[in-house]
């Protein structure tokens, strides 16, 4: 993500473009908007006095997949949504925009003709005027969307004004030329102007430069004075009265977009009789997760008379996500972003969702607590419930943000302990579905965990499944207490189960073998 900071003009070729190895999808992400940001994932032919000695080179197409496409897409235009600009895939509103006010990032796996960096792009060249094009190298970035997306934001960045962002020693002394944030899991943040591949929450930041620990960059004066183009329209007002928007009564969903960081958009709603308000307000995220959001939610709700009422900002959470007990009546709600124990308020934006519902909820709360003790994790947990359990399933997690199934549970169970493989923090939830079928989720408790000498944690008592918690992918063979095979199998690192559910009570052998273990283990059904 290297740059060079003086401004080169030169006349740029017209680039013919290369078949793409897969159909870019058309995406756009305010195409009212008259400033362009163009991700082409096509291929190009480039010559140019700027790049490559005025030599002629051909950029291949990307090589990445349609879904692999809208996720960069989606993690680009979530960095670029305060602003009015348009990220778009579609060459056509590119050609359309302005010369002085667009921008076209070549996403290619064609990196020799420049060493050392995963993009490169000139800062300030967005408003040339000469389609001086920057470039993400993706075989540099290990194809990997997450990375190209940051880079993509990265090198955008440079071509609206910004350097990078780094970090100082109490004695302002240089450490990191491209800051890498600060925290893990969900609300683990770094700049976008910094190295912001290993963190959830990326943002614009107000600090440091590699020219200095006093000179500071605010980006977003930056982005928004520089290059013919501001922040979006703002989408609600913040005043609580008669003309404040109504998301209506009991139940009711919207959206909203939190522009800057003195932006409050308020709404209005009403109760109809005495009942429980579940309420989500959630940053936007991929695939309905947290997973690329930008934006740390605060909700302030009020009653009729404006008096405020209770707050809700959950501290290792982005999202507001509780169950309120509500009399019959209007109330008025604030959204707005805040800063957390990793970042400040400053970047702390981007778009949303509101979900409430209002009515009797059967499911209370779930309180999820553990302790580590001798290398074996400990967790049990209580459920306050109006109506009978159907099933619960225990979550875990190695960065606090994707989560799979650990192990299904009997609507009984209160506690569940094992010996993990992986070494580090892992991140423990409960999930649990009422006769109802309504699903709700504990808190999120972290357990440091040092790992097992073995590389395979099997269950050897067991009544229907057998879990296998393996360091490294595998496959197994299964067989009664005679020798008889009854199944063979793979399985992948991290929790894995091997159905017993229609097998007779008794004794059985697993064999688990992989490229650098065999472990054999006696099964107790019971």
């Amino acid at each position: 993500m290297k740059n060079f900071t003086q401004k080169i003009f030169f006349i740029l070729a017209l680039a013919t473009s290369l078949k793409a190895v897969a159909q870019t999808p058309k995406l756009n992400s305010l195409p009212s908007a008259t400033a362009t940001m163009y991700l082409d994932f096509d291929g190009q032919t480039v010559k140019s006095y700027a790049w490559n000695g005025n030599t002629s080179f051909v950029c291949a197409p990307s090589g990445m997949t349609s879904d692999q496409i809208t996720e960069i897409f989606n993690r680009v235009s979530e960095d670029y949504r305060p602003f009015n600009i348009n990220i778009t895939t579609d060459s056509t509103k590119f050609i359309a925009a302005p010369l002085a006010q667009r921008m076209r990032l070549i996403v290619t796996p064609t990196s020799a003709w420049y060493q050392g960096v995963g993009g490169i792009s000139y800062i300030g060249s967005f408003t040339w005027g000469d389609d001086v094009p920057g470039f993400v190298f993706t075989d540099r970035l290990a194809n990997n969307p997450k990375y190209i997306a940051e880079c993509c934001s990265h090198e955008g960045g440079h071509t609206v004004g910004l350097s990078h962002q780094s970090s100082y020693d109490a004695n302002c002394n240089l450490t990191e030329t491209y800051a890498l944030g600060t925290g893990s899991g969900e609300i683990g943040w770094a700049p976008i102007m910094g190295n912001s591949y290993y963190k959830n929450m990326t943002g614009w930041n107000y600090g440091p430069t590699p020219y200095g620990c006093s000179l500071t960059q605010d980006n977003l004066t930056i982005i928004t004075t520089s290059n013919g183009f501001g922040y979006r329209t703002d989408d609600y007002t913040e005043t609580l009265d008669n003309s404040t928007y109504s998301l209506g009564t009991n139940n009711f969903s919207d959206a909203g977009l939190i522009t800057t960081d003195t932006d409050k958009d308020a709404f209005k709603f009403m109760i109809s009789q005495n009942s429980t308000l579940h309420l989500e307000v959630s940053p936007y995220g991929l695939n309905g997760g947290r997973d690329a959001a930008n934006l740390d939610v605060k909700v302030e709700l009020f009653n009729s008379s404006k008096t405020l009422i209770n707050t809700f900002n959950p501290a290792d959470a982005l999202a507001v996500i509780t169950d309120v007990a509500l009399s019959a009546g209007t109330y008025y709600m604030v959204v707005t972003g805040v800063g957390n124990a990793n970042t400040s308020e400053y970047g702390s934006l981007g778009a949303y969702t509101i979900k409430g519902t209002a009515g009797v909820l059967p499911i209370k709360d779930i309180t999820l607590s553990g302790n580590s003790n001798d290398g074996k994790h400990n967790l049990n947990w209580k459920v306050i419930s109006d109506e009978p359990i159907k099933s619960q399933t225990l979550e875990v997690s190695e960065d606090g943000i994707h989560f799979n199934t650990l192990t299904p549970l009997t609507a009984s169970r209160v506690d569940y302990s094992y010996v993990p493989v992986q070494t580090g923090n892992l991140y423990y939830r409960l999930k649990v579905t009422s006769v109802i079928d309504q699903t709700a989720y504990s808190n999120v408790t972290v357990l440091k965990s040092t790992g097992i000498k073995k590389l395979f944690s099997i269950s050897t008592f067991v009544r229907e499944n057998i879990a296998v918690n393996a360091a490294e992918k595998y496959q197994y063979k299964l067989m009664d207490v005679n020798g008889k095979m009854i199944a063979i199998g793979n399985g992948a690192k991290g929790m894995n189960t091997i159905n017993l559910y229609n097998q007779p009570a008794g004794m059985y052998v697993l064999q688990v073998i992989s490229d650098n273990n065999k472990q054999t283990e006696r099964i107790i059904k019971q």
